[in-house]
């Protein structure tokens, strides 16, 4: 009974350090009859996802840019840099990211937003935390506020969203269903409410609905 206790403790102790994990990937779609994977969740490796028939899901690697579509009845665990795959089919190619994303965050502003922006505006040569290889972002912004991309290479070039807190998963804010998109080979500031990332396009960025994990910009 002891010996019971003490594996069950091993399990849950594991469980949990798997749920504190950061994240390796984010699942770009998903189709059909799946469990364990919603469109746009990030899972951390060890994540456990079960396809059913007809079942389908697109994962984005952070760190790898490996991009996989696994399709067919089957299990996926998700590892660091690719799945493990067992009895469905995986179609895995390589695509274009930068692996900062894994680890690169909004930091918080000293003042208010705008006041920040003027200042980076002035800054030309602040440094990019990471590229995006589209023009149209996917941005993780929580709640309410303006959300502004200041260019920073070069005057005059500023979009504004207003952001109602109807983002999907009241968190994610395309700009691929907008009219709106950044300029290949800019650098800009994105503010948001407190928080602001510094970032460079690439000069051979695509428009529209690209890759998500490839202009993925996370302001949590």
């Amino acid at each position: 009974m002891k010996k019971a206790i003490v594996i069950l403790i091993g399990v849950m102790g594991f469980a949990g350090a798997a749920a504190a994990q950061a994240p390796v990937a984010v699942v770009e779609e998903v189709q059909g009859n799946v469990t364990g994977a919603e469109f746009m969740d990030y899972v951390a490796q060890g994540k456990v996802i079960k396809l059913g028939q007809g079942g389908s899901v697109v994962l984005g690697y952070m760190k790898s840019c490996r991009r996989e579509t696994i399709a067919g009845t089957g299990t996926v665990i998700v590892g660091q840099d690719e799945s493990m795959v067992h009895l469905a089919d995986v179609n895995g190619t390589k695509t274009e990211c930068d692996p900062a994303q894994a680890h690169a965050t909004a930091r918080e502003t000293s003042g208010v937003a705008a006041t920040v922006v003027r200042s980076l505006a002035k800054d030309a040569s602040a440094s990019p935390q990471l590229t995006l290889y589209g023009t149209a972002p996917l941005v993780e912004a929580r709640g309410r506020g303006t959300l502004v991309f200041d260019r920073l290479d070069q005057k005059g070039e500023r979009l504004q969203f207003e952001l109602t807190g109807n983002q999907l998963k009241g968190k994610f804010y395309d700009l691929a269903g907008t009219s709106k998109s950044l300029t290949p080979g800019g650098t800009y500031a994105a503010t948001f409410a407190s928080r602001r990332v510094v970032f460079r396009v690439d000069p051979q960025a695509k428009p529209g609905p690209t890759p998500i994990v490839g202009r993925l910009l996370r302001m949590e």
